[in-house]
C-alpha cells in the first residue's frame, strides 16, 4: 500500500535489508490518494505489518510515523493524534478526504505513502499531507485512516480499480456560486449521456444574444444539504453505482426534485 503513484511501469523498491526488486502498479485510487504494489521478491523477504483499527482511536493517542524525509530512509518521529475526523482534499482530483487523521508526528515530504503506528506497532493509517506554508513540518500532518484504506486496497487488489458513482455533472467552483448569494452546486455541464444529464438536469448555457443563463443549482441529494461541492462529493462516497438519488435543484425561481440514476466513470465501465 503507498500513496499514488502516476506511472506504471517497473519501479525499484528497497527492502531493510537493502536488497532491491522492482514493483508494479497493480492499481490506484486518485481520489483518496492511495495505490497498490505489487514487488517481484520472494515471499521470505517480505514481512507484512500488522493492521490495527482507526475507528477507536483517541485523540492524545501516541503515535509513530515512519518514511524518507529528504532522502534519509527509515526515519521515525513521533507524536499524538491531534485530531480526528478531519476532511482534506486529494492534491490529484481535489475530491475531499473524510476522517482523515491528525498528528503532530512530524511529515515532511518523503514520508507520504509511509505507515502511521499506534504503540504497538499497528498500522493506523497512512500518511498524505502537512499542512505548511514553507513545506517543511509545521506540526500539522495528516493521514488516512487504515478503515478508509483497507476497503480500498481490497477493490484494488481484486479489480485493480476503484468504483464509485457519479452524477456526471461539472460544477461552479463554490466561490462564484457564493457570489450568486445562494447556497448549492451550480451546475455547468451535464452531458446528455450522462447519469443527470439523462434525468434532465439543466446545464448553464449562453442565449442567441450571448447573455448567461444559469444551470441548475443542486441544494440537497436525498434529502441531505448541499452547500458545496465538497457536501455534494461527501453524499455519493456514502452511495453505490445504480442506485436512485433525488436530487432537488433551484431551477430559476423554483425547486425541482429530480431522480437520478448513479453511474461509475465512463473509463471504469
Amino acid at each position: 500500500m503507498g500513496r499514488v503513484l502516476y506511472y506504471l511501469f517497473p519501479s525499484p523498491v528497497t527492502l531493510a535489508d537493502q536488497s532491491t526488486y522492482d514493483a508494479r502498479v497493480v492499481g490506484f485510487d486518485q481520489d483518496k490518494d492511495v495505490a497498490v504494489l505489487r514487488v517481484d521478491a520472494p515471499k521470505d523477504k517480505l514481512r507484512p505489518i500488522p493492521v490495527g483499527i482507526s475507528a477507536d482511536l483517541l485523540v492524545g493517542q501516541k503515535v509513530y510515523a515512519i518514511g524518507n524525509p529528504f532522502g534519509l530512509d527509515h526515519t521515525l518521529t513521533t507524536g499524538v493524534i491531534s485530531g480526528l475526523r478531519r476532511e482534506i482534499s486529494s492534491a490529484a482530483t481535489g475530491r475531499p478526504i473524510q476522517d482523515v487523521i491528525q498528528t503532530d508526528a512530524a511529515i515532511n515530504p518523503g514520508n507520504s505513502g509511509g505507515p502511521l503506528l499506534d504503540s504497538s506497532g499497528n498500522l493506523i493509517g497512512i500518511n498524505t499531507a502537512i499542512y505548511s506554508p514553507s513545506g517543511a513540518s509545521s506540526g500539522v500532518g495528516f493521514s488516512i485512516p487504515v478503515d478508509t484504506v483497507s476497503g480500498i486496497v481490497d477493490q484494488l487488489v481484486k479489480f485493480g480499480k476503484v468504483t464509485r458513482p457519479i452524477l456526471g455533472i461539472k460544477f461552479a467552483p463554490d466561490q462564484s456560486v457564493e457570489q450568486l448569494g445562494v447556497s448549492g452546486v451550480l451546475v455547468l455541464d451535464a452531458p446528455a449521456t450522462g447519469p443527470a444529464g439523462k434525468a434532465g438536469l439543466q446545464p448553464t448555457k449562453r442565449d442567441a444574444y450571448g447573455r448567461l443563463i444559469l444551470g441548475d443549482i443542486i441544494t440537497s441529494v436525498n434529502g441531505k444539504k448541499v452547500a458545496n461541492g465538497s457536501d455534494l462529493y461527501r453524499i455519493l462516497d456514502q452511495c453505490k453505482v445504480g442506485d436512485t438519488v433525488t436530487v432537488e435543484v433551484l431551477r430559476g425561481d423554483h425547486k425541482e426534485k429530480i431522480p437520478v440514476i448513479l453511474e461509475t466513470k465512463p473509463d471504469e465501465s
